[in-house]
């Protein structure tokens, strides 16, 4: 049997629902505005919803479901739970609960999914509300006076859970909860609650209550209830586990795929022949110089550094004695030591930095002993919540830092120092830790193998590499690294990397590059090779080089301050159909075959403009939609005057009518009921059309973002997997030829196969052009569809006309797979569009004209319809 999320990756090649099935509304508008929902979180709520609404899976016969999310730490696991309890509550699920090993865990996700005050809190602030009712949020501690019409979560330990179910008490949960109503359990760390499976053998196992054992039983009370397991960490390659997770994993989204698609920051390890005063030291001035250079850009960070121990409190409380002693003692010479001494690059370029800006070494002293000072730490070792030993004050103390923990990005949040043993490895939700500093120098490795705490060292760092969102322009998407080759030398890179400091041991490093890459949160060196492109020499000696200009458009912030009607935000649906029932009917007998009674039913048709309808029924109609209200539609209709303006002016309900169907003694007597209904459908119907046309950014119509061609295009360093069809080169084609601009091509098999198709074409070009470059472009140049979604042309042609030598044609070229075709569809339309736009008109720019064109995907399979395509274009 195949795992569940690979049979989906096969069947959406075919499917395309099942990766692209629409969010429900009220999943989108009922959880927070502030947090952006990114595609893999879309494809994850997609397969859910296709999961349970299709019956065509094996396992799906065996009630009560239960299924796993496989997501990477950061990526928003509890995003997707919180989205996933809104559907389940339309499903007609009230009590979900929430169990985790962690009582740490456990506030953390109280304060997300109740705590409307805290900045993490996932749902809407205003209010929840499903078809136009409000719908509270409560926390229960069991289920018995849970309201049907709120959402009612339970959040427990596994341990707690365990212990009511085997030993009751009062107002704990029983298992009688579980029989009679169902329940949604939502299991987070999911990986702990496998001690069952683990062991070799079913009897064995079942002797001795078990978490799972546990789980198992309550969950198995009630064939409607649903089981939602996540965790970061499913342990693959064990045999049991695989067997009980394959028909359970729908979607798995690792820490490899997180990071190679730059939702993490970079990891860099930086190892220094320093005395622990100083490796303290130069991680201080390096976690400052991120700050510093974060404010210079007009981006308010507040980088925090994590000095962690290995095993004892005491260990933790000792270094932290010394670190306070430290700054508060700190003198320029010592600064000036680390400045002298340090041969590692990045401190040198923050020294470089702090000159350049004339912040003396002094100055940067008394930065550092003011940012660093006690009162911004805080040390995190003391005993767990639960301890009953525990005095009130200390439990206050200790929510407290609870609390402080889980707001560190917060502004009014002073901390820039923590101190740690191992208490923050697991569930910990941080977004600005920059420096792990590893204050011990013992291993724990045997036969070469890492040992425990070099991978719980992987997993904090894991945790750490949670990516700082911001950008600087619009172009930027600030939940994404921006600064990966080529652009790796720009200094906001830094604000976009870990740095894990430790001891200069190469035993030591190994081992932790081997936990890091198992993880995936770490490049493997020998599985990747580093490949340069450079321009020919003979290209950059030239006129055109050095004159020659490159046309794209903008991304801008949708404002929709120039929409005034339906029609200016792409709403073409003008009317619908409406049938009036009439009632008549007749019945024949089935196996008669002279009863053959006449049908005499005659449907007719007739428009009626919704001017024409009664104006209380309108209003009634859209009374009960709450996306007609006037303050919603003032969001993307800001011209909008009133509500009886958009009721009454042709460009918005006055210019729609409704064909309504039915007999002539219907359509004779359409009632306000009729109308009512018969709106209630169209502004459904409008709604989605708006709703498919709203984007926060679009692309603009105009191409004219100029940018030279020798400062656009440059040399390019790339990182490529070696056992990618990339990774082979395509020098010895290329290096002859003159229209290639760069020295090599580390493209797809596809985009090699049209530059060999475009070899073969070149003498034919040459008839009409005189110049001719076709310009690989690996990520330098960006052009945006109306919807402002970023595409970059894997080619970009450049040819100047022979009979007139002014006109420079400026061609877009996307190769792309037939297999890969339906999911880039939108690519394909786009070029098609700039080929119809623009085929007409000139740009100038200085003395030289310019046009633009595009063509439809290259593909080996489908080349003669890409070579009738690319010389109409050409040669029309």
């Amino acid at each position: 049997m195949e795992f569940l999320y690979k049979e989906l990756n096969t069947g959406s090649k075919y499917n395309k629902r099942i990766d692209n099935t629409e969010i429900p509304d009220y999943i989108t508008k009922n959880l927070s505005q502030i947090f952006e929902t990114r595609p893999y979180q879309k494809k994850a709520f997609s397969r859910f919803i296709y999961y349970l609404e299709n019956d065509n899976f094996e396992d799906k016969q065996n009630k009560p479901y239960s299924l796993m999310f496989n997501m990477a730490t950061g990526s928003g696991k509890t995003m997707i739970m919180a989205g996933l309890i809104l559907y389940l509550y339309k499903q007609g699920y009230r009590n979900f609960l929430f169990f985790v090993n962690s009582t740490n865990i456990i506030n953390k996700t109280i304060d997300n999914f109740i705590n409307i005050c805290s900045s993490k809190y996932l749902f809407n602030k205003n209010s929840i509300s499903f078809d136009g009712k409000i719908v509270n949020i409560k926390q229960v501690v069991n289920f018995e006076d849970a309201n049907n019409d709120d959402i009612n979560i339970c959040f427990t330990t596994i341990q707690k859970l365990h212990s009511d179910i085997y030993v009751e008490k009062e107002n704990s949960l029983t298992i009688e909860d579980f029989k009679e109503q169902k329940i949604v359990f939502i299991s987070d760390e999911a990986h702990h609650i496998n001690t069952k499976t683990r062991k070799q053998t079913e009897i064995a196992s079942l002797a001795k209550p078990s978490w799972e054992n546990t789980i198992e039983r309550i969950f198995t009370q009630n064939l409607d209830n649903i089981l939602l397991e996540f965790t970061a960490t499913l342990d693959y390659e064990h045999k049991n586990i695989a067997e009980k997770y394959k028909p359970k994993v729908i979607f798995r989204y690792d820490l490899r795929e997180f990071k190679d698609d730059k939702y993490s920051k970079d990891v860099n390890l930086l190892r220094s022949d320093l005395s622990d005063e100083n490796r303290i030291l130069q991680a201080v001035i390096l976690n400052q110089y991120k700050q510093d250079v974060a404010l210079k850009n007009g981006i308010n960070l507040k980088p925090v550094i994590l000095f962690k121990a290995q095993k004892l409190i005491a260990e933790s409380h000792e270094n932290k004695a010394k670190f306070h002693n430290l700054i508060e003692n700190l003198t320029s010479e010592q600064v000036l030591y680390i400045k002298e001494s340090s041969s590692v690059r990045i401190i040198q370029k923050a020294f470089d930095f702090y000159e350049k800006s004339d912040i003396s070494i002094s100055h940067l002293q008394r930065k550092l002993q003011q940012n660093f000072a006690e009162t911004n730490c805080i040390s995190v070792n003391e005993e767990n919540l639960e301890k009953k030993s525990l005095k009130k004050n200390d439990k206050n103390q200790l929510v407290e830092q609870q609390y402080i923990l889980n707001s560190l990005e917060d502004k009014n949040n002073p901390i820039r120092v923590i101190f740690a043993v191992n208490k923050l490895n697991e569930g910990w939700d941080v977004l600005n830790l920059f420096d792990i500093v590893r204050l011990y120098k013992t291993r724990d490795s045997q036969k070469g193998k890492a040992g425990k705490t070099t991978m719980a060292e992987a997993q904090l760092i894991g945790r750490g590499a949670r990516y700082s969102p911001f950008k600087i322009n619009e172009d930027q998407d600030k939940f994404k690294r921006k600064y990966d080759k080529p652009n790796h030398k720009n200094e906001l890179k830094t604000i976009e990397e870990l740095h894990y400091h430790t001891i200069e041991d190469s035993k030591y490093i190994s081992e932790l590059k081997k936990a890091l890459v198992e993880s995936g949160i770490y490049d493997d060196e020998n599985e990747y090779k580093q490949l340069d492109l450079k321009l020919k020499e003979e290209f950059k000696q030239t006129e055109f080089y050095n004159k020659t200009v490159v046309y794209g458009n903008e991304k801008k912030k949708n404002t929709y301050k120039k929409i005034q009607s339906f029609k200016d935000l792409g709403v073409s649906k003008n009317s619908i159909k409406f049938k009036l029932h009439s009632g008549k009917g007749q019945v024949t007998a089935a196996f008669d075959e002279n009863d053959e009674e006449k049908n005499n039913i005659v449907i007719e048709g007739k428009d009626v403009e919704l001017s024409n309808i009664p104006i209380n029924v309108v209003k009634n109609s859209i009374a009960k939609n709450d996306f007609f209200k006037f303050n919603n539609l003032r969001k993307f209709f800001p011209n909008l005057k009133s509500n009886s303006c958009f009721i009454s002016s042709k460009d918005y309900l006055s210019g729609l009518k409704i064909i309504f169907t039915g007999t002539e003694e219907r359509l004779k007597n359409i009632t306000n009921l009729d109308y009512l209904l018969a709106i209630n459908d169209l502004l459904s119907v409008i709604k989605q059309e708006i709703l498919g046309n709203l984007h926060d950014y679009y692309g603009t119509d105009d191409f004219l973002q100029i940018h030279r061609i020798k400062y656009k295009f440059t040399d390019v360093s790339l990182k490529i997997n070696k056992n990618s069809e990339r990774a082979i080169s395509q020098s010895d084609f290329i290096k002859n030829k003159d229209w290639f601009v760069y020295d090599d091509n580390f493209g797809t098999s596809e985009e090699k196969k049209f530059v060999e198709m475009f070899a073969r074409r070149i003498e034919k070009l040459h008839k009409k052009y005189k110049e001719i470059y076709l310009i690989r472009n690996e990520r330098q140049f960006k052009i945006y569809d109306k919807k402002g979604t970023g595409f970059e042309p894997d080619f970009v042609l450049f040819l100047k006309q022979k009979e007139n030598p002014g006109i420079v044609f400026q061609m877009f070229i996307e190769p792309k797979g037939v297999h890969l075709k339906e999911h880039d569809q939108w690519k394909e339309d786009f070029l098609i569009e700039i080929r119809e736009k623009f085929k007409d008109k000139t740009l100038e720019y200085q003395s030289d004209k310019y046009r633009l064109t595009a063509v439809k995907f290259y593909s080996n399979k489908e080349e003669n319809e890409f070579e009738k395509a690319f010389e109409g274009a050409l040669f029309e």
